[in-house]
């Protein structure tokens, strides 16, 4: 099977309600798909977000990557030197993990289509369903808690709060939104590096001393801030999960060896793909730490796959954070995982499972 043409496309899908964070505010998701085509006829399709205020990859960045570097590195190769093909992705351009991870999901794709299998078989699973979290977007308290018991309506079990963006409120929104909900639903808490290490010390504890029983906090601080992250760990007792902070297995390891966070959230965009995941999976499972899979604000395609790794490695991956495709009003993306709100479903195709994408606007 070879390599014969990679082409580039954009996708739009507008949201059910807009996007955000401490660091942005969203009403589409606007990604670049890669289509890898093979002299057999077969397709490997592959995702990237752009997403400039967390990966520094815009979308500008992502094409230019492509058709600059991993295009001519790919191109007439054969799926069969699939390791080859992995490398030849990583060392084709330096960062740009986003860029990469789209390459390599498609080549993944590809290398599932060719030995007839799903690729969470590929990597030891069984294809066992996984359930996920929803985000709640930060916004006014009252805001939060509608939207908050929508979610358990929908029968969510456990929420993803942003906060982060005004300390001052932070508290006022977790009060009220587990005041609505009751105690029978976790609440997790995603300040993305909204916070200073003291000002998060302060608000964590006084929500550990309000009985609000927070699962975890995801990246309080700045992603470079590893001491302040420590920090916050070392004083509060609400365990911290590291996200922005994680791209690489190096980083990982850091952050361990320098007790920073009791919890990884791994993101194929950051990490570059597959390939650095399994690597941060096997670093996470030697050292005994949990692992929590997660997304960007992206479509079916690479949540796709990172279900399948979920699916896979969930001895090591115990908490699940892919709500993309369900935030999406439209799903243009036939095949791949079952999105049955919180529950996650694996058909047993071959690759990915993804057969055909509506509404692409093909770039020349």
């Amino acid at each position: 099977m070879k390599i014969t043409d990679i082409r580039l496309a954009e996708l739009k899908i507008p949201l059910r309600t807009p996007f955000r964070t401490a660091v942005r505010s969203v009403d589409h998701v606007e990604d670049i798909i890669v289509e890898i085509h093979t002299d057999e006829g077969a397709i490997g399709y592959g995702e990237a977000p752009p997403t400039g205020r967390v990966t520094g990859d815009t979308k500008g960045a992502i094409v230019g990557a492509m058709r600059d570097h991993l295009i001519p590195a790919l191109m007439g190769r054969s799926v069969e030197d699939f390791n080859e093909l992995l490398d030849l992705t990583q060392g084709a351009i330096q960062h740009n993990t986003s860029a990469k991870a789209a390459m390599e999901i498609a080549l993944y794709d590809l290398f599932g289509q060719m030995l007839n299998a799903p690729v969470y078989r590929l990597l030891g699973g069984s294809g066992a369903p996984i359930t996920t979290d929803i985000t709640i977007s930060v916004n006014e308290p009252d805001e939060m808690v509608r939207d908050s018991l929508n979610a358990v309506s929908r029968g969510y079990k456990t929420l993803k709060i942003k906060v982060g963006n005004d300390a001052a409120k932070d508290m006022a929104r977790m009060k009220a939104i587990r005041a609505a909900i009751g105690n029978e639903v976790a609440l997790r808490i995603d300040a993305n590096q909204g916070w200073k290490p003291k000002e998060a010390v302060r608000l964590l504890n006084e929500m550990e001393d309000a009985g609000l029983q927070i699962e975890f906090v995801e990246q309080p601080v700045h992603q470079a801030d590893v001491e302040g992250l420590r920090y916050v760990r070392e004083h509060v007792a609400i365990p911290v999960m590291a996200d922005e902070a994680v791209y690489s297995p190096r980083d990982v390891a850091v952050l361990i060896q320098q007790n920073a966070c009791d919890l990884i959230n791994i993101k194929l965009m950051k990490t570059g793909g597959i390939k650095n995941a399994l690597a941060i999976c096997a670093l996470a499972e030697t050292y005994g730490v949990e692992c929590m899979i997660g997304c960007m604000l992206e479509a079916k395609v690479s949540v796709n796959a990172a279900v399948h790794l979920a699916s896979a490695k969930n001895r090591v991956i115990t908490k699940v954070d892919l709500d993309g495709p369900v935030l999406c009003a439209t799903d243009p993306i036939e095949g791949g995982a079952i999105f049955n709100e919180a529950l996650i479903s694996l058909p047993d195709t071959p690759g990915f499972g993804i057969k055909h994408i509506t509404g692409l606007r093909y770039l020349s």
